[in-house]
C-alpha cells in the first residue's frame, strides 16, 4: 500500500515537471509518433495537446525534415547511425498557423519497462536569431559607419596630400620666379643704367654714333622687359578665365605670312625661314590672334636657340580633319630629361640657363593651343634642333 502511494506521489511530482517545463518536451514512439506533450509544446506549437497526441511527430517540423523524418528513423534503427538523436542541433519548427521558427531540438533515447521512447525537448530560438540578427546588423551598420569614417579620412588625408603638394608647387615656382625675375630684370635695368650714365659722358656732337649705340642698347632692354611683363599679364590672364577663343575663318597662308614678317626682329645675324605651306588647308576656322601668339613664340623660340646663320623651317599641311604647323629649327635642342618638364611654368632646360627667357612661353603655349582645342607635339635631339608641331581643327566647314 505505502509503495503505491508512492509511486503515485512521484508520478504527480514528474507529471508536474513535465507541465511547468518552460521548454517544450514532447515524447513519442518509436515511429515517431507522439504519445505526449506539455503545455509550453502546445504554446509553442499552437495546438491543443489533444490535437497532437497519436499524430506523427513530422508535423511539426520544416518541409525538408518532414519530408525525410521517416527516412532518418528507419536508417538510426537499421544501422544505428543518429542523425538527431542524442545530439543537440538548430532545426525549423512549423506552427499550426504555417509559421516557421528556428528551434534547438535534443532528443534522447529511454528505454522503460521494455519499451523504447524518444523524448524531445524544445527550446524556441525566435528572439535568440532576432537579437543575433540586430546583433549582426549593428555590427554591419557599424562597419559601414568605420568605412564611411576611414574613407573620409583617407578623402581628407587626400586631400591635405594634394594641399601640400599644391604649396609645394606654390613654392617651388615662387622660387622659380624669384630667380628668373632677378635675372630677367636685373640685367636689361642693368643695361639701361649703364648706358644713360655713358651717354652722359659723350657730349661732343662728333660722338653721336656712340650715342645712338647706347641708344639702341636702351630700347632693346626696354623691349626685352616688355616681352617679360607680357609674358606675365598672359598668364594672369589665362589663369583667371579671362582669355576666350573666338574663331573665325582664317587665310591660314597669309597668317603665317603675318607671324613671320612679325618674327624678324628676332632673328640672328644671317638667320632665315623656309617655308613649305601645302596646298591645303588653304582656311581653316580658329581664333586668329591665339594662333598668332602660338607661332610666333615657336619662331621666337626657333630663333633664339639657334646659332646665326642656321635655317628654320615653318610647314603646314592637313592630317584627317586637324591643320597641322610645324616649326622646326638646326639649334641646341632639348635634353632628353628636361623634355618631360617643358611646358612647366617658369621651366628652363639647363642648356639655356644662360639665355634669355621667362621659361613662360611653352607654358602659355600651350594654354593657348588648348583654347584652341588643340595639342602640342615636339621632337628633340640635344645640338641637333627641335621640332614644335601644332594641331588644331580644321572646322567643320573644311571638313
Amino acid at each position: 500500500m505505502t509503495e503505491h502511494k508512492l509511486g503515485e506521489e512521484d508520478s504527480r511530482r514528474l507529471r508536474a515537471l513535465f507541465e511547468m517545463a518552460t521548454d517544450g518536451i514532447i515524447t513519442m514512439s518509436t515511429q515517431g509518433v507522439i504519445e505526449n506533450v506539455n503545455q509550453a509544446a502546445c504554446e509553442l506549437f499552437g495546438y491543443a495537446a489533444k490535437e497532437l497526441r497519436g499524430q506523427k511527430v513530422n508535423m511539426l517540423m520544416g518541409e525538408h525534415d518532414r519530408a525525410h523524418h521517416d527516412d532518418y528513423l528507419h536508417r538510426y534503427h537499421a544501422t544505428g547511425q543518429k542523425h538527431i538523436i542524442g545530439i543537440g542541433r538548430e532545426v525549423i519548427g512549423r506552427r499550426k498557423d504555417g509559421e516557421i521558427f528556428p528551434l534547438r531540438l535534443a532528443v534522447s533515447e529511454v528505454h522503460l519497462d521494455g519499451q523504447t521512447i524518444y523524448t524531445g525537448i524544445l527550446h524556441d530560438l525566435s528572439e535568440f536569431k532576432r537579437a543575433q540578427r540586430r546583433v549582426e546588423e549593428l555590427n554591419t551598420e557599424l562597419e559601414n559607419k568605420v568605412e564611411e569614417r576611414t574613407a573620409a579620412l583617407r578623402e581628407r588625408e587626400r586631400e591635405l596630400q594634394k594641399a601640400l603638394s599644391k604649396e609645394r608647387e606654390l613654392n617651388e615656382l615662387k622660387s622659380r620666379f624669384l630667380s628668373m625675375a632677378s635675372h630677367e630684370f636685373k640685367t636689361p635695368l642693368s643695361t639701361v643704367l649703364s648706358s644713360i650714365e655713358l651717354i652722359e659722358l659723350y657730349k661732343e656732337t662728333t660722338e653721336q654714333p656712340k650715342r645712338e649705340k647706347h641708344v639702341t642698347r636702351i630700347k632693346d632692354a626696354v623691349l626685352q622687359l616688355t616681352e617679360v611683363l607680357n609674358d606675365f599679364l598672359s598668364l594672369s590672364k589665362l589663369e583667371q578665365g579671362e582669355i576666350t577663343a573666338l574663331p573665325r575663318l582664317i587665310d591660314l597662308r597669309a597668317l603665317v605670312a603675318t607671324c613671320v614678317e612679325s618674327s624678324e626682329g628676332q632673328m640672328k645675324d644671317a638667320q632665315r625661314i623656309i617655308l613649305e605651306l601645302a596646298e591645303e588647308p588653304k582656311l581653316i576656322v580658329s581664333d586668329p590672334k591665339l594662333l598668332r601668339h602660338v607661332l610666333v613664340n615657336l619662331i621666337s623660340n626657333a630663333a633664339k636657340y639657334s646659332s646665326p646663320g642656321q635655317e628654320i623651317r615653318i610647314s603646314t599641311g592637313r592630317r584627317q580633319e586637324q591643320c597641322f604647323i610645324t616649326v622646326q629649327d638646326q639649334g641646341i635642342g632639348i635634353p632628353a630629361e628636361d623634355q618631360v618638364h617643358l611646358f612647366d611654368r617658369f621651366f628652363r632646360a639647363r642648356n639655356v640657363e644662360n639665355v634669355q627667357g621667362t621659361g613662360l612661353g611653352l607654358n602659355i603655349v600651350d594654354h593657348y593651343v588648348k583654347l584652341l582645342e588643340g595639342t602640342v607635339e615636339f621632337t628633340s635631339t640635344l645640338g641637333k634642333g627641335s621640332a614644335f608641331t601644332v594641331l588644331i581643327p580644321l572646322g567643320p566647314e573644311q571638313i
